[in-house]
């Protein structure tokens, strides 16, 4: 039977009911006992009667065939090609399509029955263009299906059914019915079941006849709506866990809004570099600057002025060995206020601090720093882009550091993620030298793919901010979400990101570990 809205009777009286009618014959089909009965009531009796072992039951399902308004009409009125046919026929001497309209009534029956007589070979079309019967007789193999359909909700020939549910002529639906038993404990009263023992039945004693509702213990109880966590944040954890393993510091990332000093100028990217273009960069409308670098803590001792006084030099007369980029460098420009692009400008001010420490021999210590934080791009949004993103960055500070270093080291950090047999490809990046983008093979897509930008540091950078000449960095970044959407294979950035993310699958995403296939 269909599970319609409507009901007749609760499942109570219904429960009632199937025991009076099993108590005559067994076993029962629903379909013919309680044809009124919607499936919802017939399957709470069903269940509170075979909870107490009254009854016992088998699910049957089957498919029915349905007519839609267009074979509705068929089976009255005939085919459309049989429409056509006949008003041909009844003109003798034929009709233009204009008048097999109006004779018919309806240009959608004309315009499917004539293509339709035509193959059946039924009707002709004259030199003048008129349309004539050419058949003494015909058999309306459309209209005999149909009605067969319509009152059998089936057909015995399944290319038949098939066909007409592709010509949109039917629409099938699975129907539900049961075949019922007497079961061990079959009465024609329900017996009333008491679901606790209490003080009062076990004092009066009545607990000894009672009969006590079984447990049961295959129920799979109320669904917990609890918080979980987004698969970013999962692989997010796994990578932080990989930078402390390592002995990496998490810097501080809580600057969404940086200024072009720190986000672009201090990282020896010139002014007229297409990364500072408004198309490539979020800049901010109020306020439209930023205050002159300073110190952020009572403790910061730092010549924010030198500084600003080396970056501006670097850039446009030279310095430190560089010829800069030799361009009138503004300060304004360097003024503005972004979105932040990257991280790196958290690296910058980070080094910057590094640079103003001592060890036991008066140089700076090394240090390694990471960060996992959203940036922001003036990007097109498509299904590998959004216009923010969460970048991975590592930094390492050392003496002697190289670039075979560098390589190794990158082997090991992707190793721990699973990632192996690296490829590196020279690369070309304002702050960096050498510079290099990093390759993998994904098995899963067959080739390799780009995972990471690495290189050291340059010397217009690092010694500007007052680091030893000597002192070495490298630095790494990659995007939070390319390894998350390839751990969950998702091929569209959207889906995990943004107002059109499934919350089922945030809920039921799996954990997450890296190095694991």
């Amino acid at each position: 039977m269909a599970p319609p809205t409507n009901t007749t009777a609760s499942s109570e009286d219904l429960a009632t009911d199937i025991l009076a009618a099993l108590d005559k014959s067994q076993p029962l089909l629903s379909s013919d006992a309680f044809p009124s009965a919607t499936f919802v009531d017939l399957k709470a009796a069903l269940d509170r009667l075979a909870s107490r072992e009254m009854v016992k039951y088998d699910t049957i399902e089957r498919q029915e065939a349905l007519l839609e308004p267009e074979a509705e009409q068929i089976a009255a009125n005939g085919s459309h090609e049989a429409r056509v046919f006949e008003a041909l026929r009844q003109a003798v001497e034929g009709l233009s399509v204009k008048e097999l309209e109006e004779t018919i009534g309806d240009k959608n029956v004309v315009k499917i029955g004539q293509g339709k007589a035509f193959k059946e070979k039924w009707i002709s079309k004259t030199k003048d263009g008129k349309f004539t019967a050419v058949a003494d007789k015909i058999n309306d193999t459309t209209q005999e299906q149909i009605k067969i359909v319509q009152q059998t909700k089936t057909h015995p020939d399944a290319k038949i059914l098939a066909d007409l549910k592709k010509r949109k002529l039917i629409r099938t639906q699975n129907i539900f019915s049961f075949k019922i038993h007497k079961g061990p404990k079959f009465a024609l009263k329900i017996p009333e079941e008491a679901t606790d023992l209490t003080a009062d039945m076990i004092a009066s004693g009545t607990w000894k006849t009672a009969t006590f509702k079984p447990y049961n213990f295959k129920a799979l109880g109320a669904t917990q709506n609890g918080g979980a966590l987004h698969p970013l944040n999962k692989v997010r954890q796994e990578l932080r866990n990989i930078f402390f393993e390592m002995g990496f510091e998490e810097m501080p990332t809580d600057k969404f809004v940086e200024s072009g000093f720190w986000n672009f100028d201090a990282l020896f990217v010139p002014q007229q570099h297409p990364a500072r273009d408004l198309q490539d960069t979020f800049y901010i409308s109020d306020p439209k600057a930023a205050d002159f670098p300073r110190a952020d803590s009572p403790d910061d001792t730092k010549d924010y002025q030198a500084y600003w006084d080396n970056v501006k030099a670097v850039h446009q007369d030279g310095k430190y060995g560089s010829i800069g980029y030799r361009y009138p460098w503004s300060g304004d420009e360097s003024l503005r206020l972004v979105l932040r692009t990257h991280t790196t400008a958290i690296s910058a001010n980070m080094l910057h601090k590094l640079a103003a420490t001592k060890g036991p021999d008066g140089r700076p210590l090394p240090a390694r720093y990471f960060s996992i934080d959203r940036v922001f791009r003036n990007e097109t949004v498509d299904a590998t882009h959004l216009a923010e993103f969460h970048q991975v960055e590592g930094v390492i500070a050392d003496y002697g550091l190289t670039l075979g270093g560098l390589m190794e080291f990158m082997e090991i950090f992707f190793g721990k993620m699973g990632l192996h047999d690296l490829q590196f490809k020279p690369a070309y990046n304002p702050y960096t030298e050498p510079s290099m983008e990093i390759f993998a093979y994904h098995k899963g897509l067959g080739k390799l793919v780009e995972i990471g930008n690495s290189g050291m540091f340059r010397a217009e950078m690092l010694e500007s901010m007052g680091l030893p000449k000597d002192m070495r960095v490298f630095g790494w970044g990659l995007s939070l979400e390319r390894p998350t959407m390839i751990k969950y294979g998702i091929s569209n950035i959207r889906e995990l990101l943004g107002h059109k993310v499934d919350l089922e699958f945030v809920q039921g995403s799996p954990a997450v570990l890296l190095g694991e296939e």
